[in-house]
């Protein structure tokens, strides 16, 4: 089984995704870069976890 994100965790990338429509791609790597130059996030890895988020909701975007 998967692990549990928080719901923080969710909502913080839908609203990243949703805000920069172009900016965040289907690559974890990418989407990390992009929000470390955001400096937005303290802990590395909150910030990983909404990269990692990411992936998931745009790949669902595509369906």
């Amino acid at each position: 089984m998967g692990r549990v994100r928080p719901r923080h965790v969710k909502r913080l990338a839908k609203d990243l995704v949703e805000a920069n429509e172009g900016k965040f791609k289907e690559d974890f790597d990418h989407n990390k870069e992009q929000l470390k130059e955001m400096d937005e996030f303290e802990s590395k890895k909150l910030r990983n976890r909404v990269a990692g988020y990411m992936v998931r909701v745009l790949r669902n975007k595509k369906f």
